[in-house]
């Protein structure tokens, strides 16, 4: 049997730290998401918008539900200007929106797919690919 050191627990409480931060981050995103989906779906068929247009719109409510919830439960990083986060944060929202967006479109036209199902895709890769990443690594960096 194997003896616990002190580097080992240091070791295991940072993976334990690693994954339970990016459970909550998904978890916001989830949040921020369902809205973000919730909103796009009613300004389409309800609003009568093209859904590339209702992704952008939907994607500014959704985003400031996950800042809110990614600053002040997620990363707990206040330490760092707000505004200095928000300004990182917009950048990542706008690549964010621009990704979902035409992936969307793409996904919708090419392959003949109802846009709600594209949407869904296009999110999971966003979501963990791109967006999750610049959060962690930039916008909420300590």
């Amino acid at each position: 049997m194997q003896k616990r050191t002190a580097h080992n627990s240091s070791a295991d409480n940072t993976l334990r730290h690693s994954i339970y931060t990016f459970g909550k981050a998904q978890f916001s995103a989830f949040v921020g998401g369902m809205f973000d989906y919730a909103f796009m779906i009613i300004l389409t068929e309800f609003g009568h918008l093209h859904y590339t247009k209702s992704i952008v719109i939907s994607g500014i409510f959704g985003a400031v539900i996950n800042f809110s919830l990614n600053r002040y439960w997620t990363f707990k990083n206040r330490d760092v200007s707000k505004r200095r986060q928000l300004r990182r944060f917009v950048f990542v929202v706008i690549g964010s929106i621009a990704l979902k967006s035409s992936g969307t479109y793409l996904l919708t036209e090419l392959f003949k797919l109802d846009y709600k199902l594209s949407r869904l895709c296009i999110d999971a890769v966003v979501s963990l690919g791109f967006n999750f990443t610049l959060q962690k690594y930039w916008v909420f960096k300590k």
